[in-house]
Parts: structure tokens; sequence; C-alpha cells
């Protein structure tokens, strides 16, 4: 066969040779003279919901509204496009002999341009061309369409031609068109509004909503009259469609999540995304946050955003990240849910749920509440008041802060900075020695989107249907659907930097969301008395300062995030998280379809006997106990350490050494004692608590601590304040003594200073330097204590 060709090529003139290389040439000209891409132009970004219904757009760069490509066209526009600019347009292959030469006919006739006889394929090439009119272009063009009418289907074609045809003005293709000048897509034209569309690309600087409107009219009306003739459409829809009247002028695009669209103009500009955004959720929470806005503008609090994520589709349905997108002030273009912002209180609860599944903390094993120094570092309560004693659940409920800053220390800063990162906490980055225990108060900043999508995965670990997925727990969806490559770039970023893979205990967020549920503090809202609210574990927090107010509730159904504040950074009296994001959250909840609380998870707790009093397992002496559920790690947590068998006297007044026992009645009895400064708080909340009674005298000595020093803890590193008149400050010392009665006496690095009675507390201006402080009561029972002046 290889050598037939030769000699076929051999025998061949030279002439021939060189014509049939020519005609080589054409063909693989022609083959390859339509580039792959015909357009090279900017499109506009365009955001739409779950069901395809705009959100809102972002101008292209070339400041024209142009909308990304469509890949099929609306019956009524398709009709009306080739009833008047191509009726052949699914029977030629790109070129109509018949129309140019009609074309060439009248245009030759009339001594002008009237008719330029291309069809749609052929105006497809010149949009993507964008070249001058002239006689070489239009063979250009012929060329090209041929070749395009091989490459793609009618269909593809038609659509290319509707997304880049002008409709006047700085408006481009179907559906900008569609949105501008009627308000609503493409796919909801009516027949008339179609048919205007079709004419205005025909001459789209001649004809336009404020000048040519006759001419517009008229010839909207005519193609009309043809869509009757031809049968398309009835007597009826003809009659209707000549009666609607032309629109006035351009509609404003929707301005739906506004800062949503703002965010995918930055990430995926030019492109089309539908989101997974509920229109109507979405147009009624803008709704409700410009009301609760217009409520805390009188506070000048100017800020609020709002997160709200689908649990069981692990979907975002509602995005608001802020108030007033179209004042440019007050930060209201500021996308707060994408702000990292002080936490405040708001990471509270994965700290218990961490001790809870880890097996160092019991559900109500009572935590301290009392004064603490750490290193210079003293934090308080909201409420400025100490309780002594408070159990974890109630302590996560009503959000103490001092428990918590002790529940951090007991598990640790790094393993609990780790843990957040783990759980997609991105802005977290710093080293954990960086943030120390104030971690727990707001010492980190997060996003809403993080927090809410942290909240968010706990309640999806408990939702019956779901766990088979949480293998590897993902932040939820704001896109219906990703490219390919951006897919494998996610999978990729995940791999490398190790997000998102905690898997949740079931057990430990159960428990987590019972404490929550109960959430009811004073300052908070009542929420148990709203007969319509349903059962939610929700937490609130403030940061320092008054700049941040957070709220987060969870049900099975919807994880919902709220931020209130100013987007600068300026805090204001009144911004509390309970006061202002928490009447939000449930306000939001109320509108939302309720659901009934979360099942609880089966074969994953054991029986327990706990102590009732100290939440601790049953110890050795605990008479009152309470069989409850309990993750088996657990177990392995103490057995109560306040519980202890004591000796006494008949009257219960007097403590009995074993010495007396043998000269009166005795008897034991079990006795519920706390460190003597948790004793000194709790007593005064808790009428009930009983303090150990005396020794009788001449019976024994106490084996118990019955001082402890409240301030200064030991080993404190402390700076004196400055007086007004700029004189060196005091130093205040308080002290704990079990009976209220003792006499204490004080001495400073061995020296004698004064005694105390009922109020253990004294001022003192020690110099610069180490120092021991010494307590000693009346029956000889000594404290002491090393602190530092710097």
């Amino acid at each position: 066969m290889k050598v037939k060709i030769l000699s076929f090529f051999k025998n061949l003139s030279v002439t021939r040779k060189v014509m049939l290389g020519i005609i080589t040439l054409l063909v693989f000209g022609y083959m390859f003279c339509l580039p792959r891409q015909l357009f090279h132009v900017p499109y506009s970004t365009v955001v739409t919901d779950r069901n395809e219904e705009l959100l809102g757009a972002r101008i292209a760069s070339d400041g024209q509204w142009r909308f990304p490509p469509r890949k099929t066209t609306p019956e009524k526009i398709k009709q009306c496009l080739i009833t008047f600019e191509d009726k052949h347009f699914h029977h030629h292959w790109g070129v109509n002999p018949l129309s140019i030469g009609r074309a060439i006919y009248q245009n030759t006739k009339h001594k002008r341009i009237i008719s330029g006889g291309s069809t749609l394929t052929m105006q497809t090439i010149r949009l993507s061309r964008n070249e001058s009119r002239t006689f070489g272009e239009k063979i250009i063009e012929m060329i090209w369409a041929t070749r395009l009418e091989f490459r793609a289907s009618k269909e593809e074609i038609l659509s290319m031609y509707v997304s880049h045809a002008p409709f006047g003005g700085n408006v481009v293709g179907l559906d900008a068109a569609a949105w501008r000048y009627f308000g609503h897509s493409a796919e909801e034209l009516s027949w008339a509004e179609s048919a205007m569309l079709a004419v205005l690309p025909n001459a789209p600087a001649m004809i336009h909503l404020s000048k040519g409107r006759k001419m517009l009219l008229s010839k909207r009306n005519r193609l009309l009259k043809q869509l009757l003739e031809e049968k398309i459409i009835d007597s009826s829809t003809y009659e209707l469609a000549v009666t609607e009247p032309l629109p006035d002028e351009p509609h404003p695009l929707p301005q739906i999540a506004p800062h949503l669209v703002s965010h995918f103009y930055k990430e995926r500009n030019g492109q089309y995304t539908r989101s997974t955004i509920d229109r109507g959720i979405q147009t009624h929470i803008e709704d409700l946050a410009e009301r609760w806005s217009n409520e805390f503008n009188r506070s000048d609090i100017r800020n609020l955003a709002i997160l709200v994520i689908d649990i069981p589709a692990n979907q975002v349905i509602a995005y608001c990240g802020n108030v007033h997108f179209d004042r440019k002030q007050s930060g209201n273009q500021v996308d707060v849910i994408q702000a990292p912002r002080s936490t405040g209180s708001i990471l509270k609860p994965f700290l218990y749920y961490a001790m809870l599944q880890e097996g160092s903390l019991l559900p109500d094993m009572l935590l301290p509440d009392i004064p603490i120094n750490i290193n210079g570092f003293t934090p308080q309560n909201f409420s400025l008041q100490y309780e002594g004693a408070v159990p974890a659940s109630e302590a996560l409920a009503r959000s103490l802060n001092i428990p918590a800053v002790m529940m951090l220390q007991r598990y640790g800063v790094p393993k609990f900075h780790n843990f957040l990162q783990q759980t997609g906490f991105k802005t977290i980055t710093r080293p954990s020695s960086h943030y120390g225990l104030s971690l727990i108060l707001g010492g980190a900043e997060a996003t809403l989107w993080d927090v809410t999508n942290a909240y968010a995965q706990m309640g999806r670990a408990l939702v019956p249907d779901l766990t088979p997925r949480l293998t590897k727990e993902k932040e939820a969806k704001i896109t219906e659907a990703k490219d390919e490559d951006e897919e494998e770039k996610e999978e990729k970023e995940e791999k490398k930097t190790a997000r998102h893979t905690y898997i949740w205990d079931k057990g430990a967020v159960w428990q987590t969301f019972n404490a929550l549920k109960e959430v009811n503090r004073p300052e908070e809202i009542d929420w148990k008395s709203i007969p319509s609210m349903q059962a939610i574990a929700w937490k609130t927090g403030t940061s320092y300062g008054f700049r941040d107010a957070w709220a987060v509730g969870v049900t099975p159904r919807y994880a919902i995030g709220v931020w209130v504040g100013n987007a600068t950074g300026e805090g204001k009296p009144g911004l509390v998280g309970a006061q202002t994001a928490g009447p939000v959250l449930f306000d939001i909840f109320n509108y939302l379809p309720a659901s009934s609380w979360f099942e609880r998870p089966t074969g994953v707790f054991v029986d327990a006997e706990v102590c009732r009093q100290s939440g601790h397992l049953k110890g050795r002496f605990c008479e009152e106990t309470d069989t409850v559920l309990i993750l088996p790690a657990g177990l392995r947590t103490d057995a109560c350490p306040y519980h202890h068998l004591i000796t006494l006297a008949a009257d219960e007044k007097h403590r009995v050494y074993e010495n007396c026992a043998n000269t009166e009645p005795v008897f034991q009895k079990s006795w519920f004692t706390l460190p003597p400064v948790w004793e000194w708080y709790y007593k005064q909340h808790h009428p009930e608590y009983r303090p150990l009674p005396p020794f009788k005298a001449g019976c024994g000595e106490d084996t118990f601590q019955p001082m402890q020093f409240i301030y200064p803890p030991i080993n404190a590193h402390i700076r004196l304040p400055k007086q007004l008149d700029g004189s060196k400050g005091f130093l205040t010392v308080e002290l704990a003594h079990i009976d209220p009665n003792a006499t204490v006496f004080w001495h400073l690095d061995d020296t004698y200073l004064m005694q105390t009675q009922d109020f253990h507390k004294i001022s003192l201006q020690p110099t610069s330097g180490k120092h021991s402080l010494t307590a000693v009561d009346g029956e000889g029972n000594t404290v002491s204590t090393t602190f530092f002046i710097e």
C-alpha cells in the first residue's frame, strides 16, 4: 500500500502536486480555523439559591452585565429569535445561500445596506470576533460559521448567541436582559417579553427603553403577528401579548444575601454559582435582622450577622453577613460571618465535651468557683460573684468563667488548642502558649462560620441517619456543586492540613447538649416561659470590653449562629450575648419549623453510682447516691473526695477524738466537707451546708485544714497599684476559716502584724521582693503562703 501511494505521487505532475498541496492546506486550515474557545470576554458573577432563583450578581470587569453562558435556550425566546432572525436555522449549515443572495440583491438595488443575510450562526461568529463589518470579515464569518456547525449542535449555537447578544446599553446576553428589563429569569419570560428581547439585538443602539419606544413596540408586535400567522401562538395568546406594555426602565438586580454574593465575587469571579441558600428563608432572616438592627441602633450597636445551617442536609440555607449592605458606612459591607472576632465564652461547650469524652469529668462533678490568680491571670465571673463550688453542667449552663478556667488548666491548653484546630477553627493559628488559659474566655478569635459549623457537626453526630457518614466530618456546604478541579483541590488541601477529620463522640455530645438545653441564667432571657419554644441546646458569649455578642443554638434540624456588635471593634456597655444575640436566636428558631429533642444514643453509656452532692463517683462514705448514665471513660475519674467519716458526740455539736470515746457516748457519721475557701463562698449560697463541728476541748485536734488563703495564692507575682497622689498602694490579703468565731493572728516574714475576728482581711504595704505570710488561729492551726512583690 505504501509503495502504491509513493508511486501515485511520482506520477503526478508538478502543477497537480502544487494543487493537491494547496487543497490539503485548505482542508487543514478549514479544520483548524475555528478557535477552541470562541468567546474571550469577562462575565458577571452570578449567584442563585438552591432552586436557581437569582440572589444577586456583580457586574463584569469590562462594565457589562454579561451573565455566564447558558447551555440551553427557553422555548419562547428560541421561537421568537428563529422567526425574526433566521427562519431556516435548523436546515442550513451555517450559511443560507438564499439569504445571502437576497441581501446582495436588496443592498445593490437600494445602494445601501438594508439586509445582512447573516444566519444566527454567522451572527454568533461575528459576536465572538467583534471585528469591523467588511466584505472580508463577512467571508471569514461564513467559513467559521460552517465550521461551527460541524463542532456544535444547533442548541449549543443558539445558546452561544443568546448568551452574548447585545440588548442595549451595557446589557449583554439573554439572562442579564431578562432580569434588567423584566425583573425575573429568562425561563419566566412571556411571549410579549420574549418578542421584545428577540428584536433588540437587531439594532440595540437604535432601540432603547428610553428612546425609540414606538419603533421597539412596532417591531415587537410585528413579530408577534408573524408568530400568530405561523401558528406558533394562538389568537388569544396574541391578543394578550400585544396589550402588554413595554417596561418603563431597567430593574435593579436582586440584592439578596449580598455579602455571600460578594464572597463568591472574590472566590469565583465571573462564574455562575448555585448556592444552597433557601431564598424564602433568606429573605425572612434578612427582614428579621433589619428589625433587630433598628432596635440595636438605639444603643449605637450597628452590625449583625446570622448563619443558618440545615443539619441533616449539611447545607447553609441562610447567610446574612451583615445588615444594610447598601449603606457604605459603619462597617455594613464587612462580611462578619467570615471575619475573625473574639470568641468570649462561645468555646466553653467544646471544653466540657472534650473532658467528658476523655474521662476527666463527669457531667455534675463539683468545680471550684473561687477567686484565683494564676501567674497574674485573675479571671472573674460576669456577675463578679463566687459560689465556692458548682456542678460542671451548671457552670456550663450559667457560663461561669472561673470553673471554665480551672477545667482548662486541668485539661491542658495545648491539648484543647489542638482539639479546636482539629474541629475546624481555622483562625486559631498561633501557638497554644500565645493564648494560655484565656483561650477559654475569648483570648482567641474565630469566625461565625467556623463556630456555627462546629456546633452543627456536634448536632450531626446525634442524627441517626447521618452517623455512618461521620468518618470524615466536613463543614456545611454553601454551593450545590463544584467543578471537578475544585473538588480535587479541596481534597488535597484537607489531606495537607488534616482539617475536619474529627469524629465526634455521640455520648459526650448528647451530655453536652443536655447541659446547654438547661441554659437559663438570671440575666438570660427566660426561654422556658415562651409557650411555643422548642428544646434547644444554646450558648451565648460576650467578649472582653463588650465588643462581640454571640449566640449559637442547635436542634436536630438546624444550627444557628448569631453575632451582634460593631464591625469597627467598638465596645458598648449593653453589648451582651444574652441581651442582644440571644433574643435574635430565639426569634429565628420561632420562625423555622420546630423539631423534637435529640434521641439519646444507645450502646454508649454505662450505669454508675454517683454521689448526689459532689457529682463524683460514689466514695466509701457517700450515703446519698444516684444511678446515672455516664461514658465508660468516666469510670476512671476519682471517687468522691468530700465525704469523710467523723466521730461525733451525742449532741452532734462537737467532734470527738478516739481517746475520748470511752468517756461519753459517741457515734460515727459521714460528713460532706469542702476545702475552706470553697466552703467560705459555698455556704453563702447553700444554707443547708453544715461546716464541720469543732473538736470537743481536750478530745483531739483537727486533721482537716480549717483555714485557707483566698488571696494571694502561693507564689503569686503581684504589682502594687498606685494611689491617686502617686504613692504606693496596698495589698489586700484575705483568708477563709471554717469557724466563724475563730481568731486569726497574722505574721509577715516572721514579724507579728495583728489579729482578726469574723472577717479575716488585712491590708499590707510590703517592699519589693519575696515575702512569706503566715496565719495562726486560736487552736494553733497554721497556714502559710509565699508571694512576690514586683
